[in-house]
């Protein structure tokens, strides 16, 4: 089977990405529909940054956010709504989401109650405090064991379709990403679906940067964020053929194309692919 492609649609002015891009109702669903005709399995819908050093938004400003996206995009796609609340996830949930992405890995027993999908993400501490000086004595252990501990507590309470996301940048440095990237076999060996998000994110700028230094003359600037799209498809390559099931992508395109060369074979652009074993203990 081929890995899955989720299409980050973030509605809020301050994501490290696309913020204020797409935080109109007009602008997010054509933003949806595009990622769809990209080849977008899932589309992703949050209303709450969590990059790092991000504020926590009031429940009812992402819910004002979320739920006319939600509405408008689950009749044409699936989505999945990317909070930490539980009153924005049983809100979206019932407006037509049918899967939560879950930062905080603190709702499965609330999937479990819906009957919709969980992806438990491991993060160190808060967004506005991840990155002081995270600290692990072994990354991929720590990452493992929580994201296990959470998608079997899930499973526990009754929810079918639970995934697992070791959390790329969240809490973690540079060494520490690259080695849960070498290493991620250990945690798709642990029995659920892992998504990966690697995409667009501040350390595969670092990597650009020192590549672009020692292949010109001149010292070149630090790479933007909408200049990452090497690094983000290598890696989410590199991350699918270590057994990665689902990739979490700005640029859907390149993202499809990855995962339909990883599966060995090509798959027409709009189709959905089947998920449910991957999301499977």
């Amino acid at each position: 089977m081929r890995p899955l492609v989720m299409g980050i649609l973030n509605v809020t002015p301050d994501s490290f990405s696309d913020g204020g891009r797409f935080d109109t109702v007009d602008a997010a669903i054509a933003h949806a529909r595009s990622m769809v005709d990209d080849g977008a399995d899932i589309v992703d819908v949050g209303g709450e940054s969590t990059r790092p050093g991000a504020a926590p938004v009031g429940v009812d400003e992402e819910l004002e956010r979320v739920l006319p996206i939600v509405g408008s995009v689950s009749p044409f796609r699936r989505v999945s709504i990317d909070t930490r609340n539980e009153p924005v996830a049983r809100a979206a949930v019932e407006a037509g989401a049918t899967m939560i992405n879950d930062v905080s890995a603190s709702l499965g027993s609330v999937a479990a109650e819906l009957g919709v999908g969980f992806v438990a993400m491991h993060m160190k501490g808060r967004p506005d405090t991840m990155q002081e000086a995270p600290h692990y004595d072994d990354v991929v252990a720590e990452v493992r064991d929580f994201c296990v501990q959470r998608a079997v507590a899930a499973v526990d309470a009754g929810c079918t379709e639970v995934w697992i996301d070791p959390g790329f940048g969240f809490g973690k440095t540079e060494p520490h990403n690259l080695e849960l990237l070498t290493r991620l076999d250990e945690i798709t060996d642990a029995g659920f679906g892992v998504v990966v998000g690697t995409s667009r994110k501040r350390w595969i700028g670092s990597m650009h940067t020192r590549s672009d230094q020692r292949i010109s003359v001149a010292p070149t600037p630090p790479v933007g964020v909408h200049d990452r799209l090497e690094g983000s498809v290598a890696t989410a390559t590199y991350a699918m053929a270590m057994g990665a099931t689902m990739i979490r992508v700005h640029d859907v395109k390149a993202g499809r194309q990855a995962a339909s060369v990883v599966a060995g074979r090509t798959t027409p652009a709009g189709s959905t692919a089947s998920g449910g074993r991957y999301g499977k203990r």
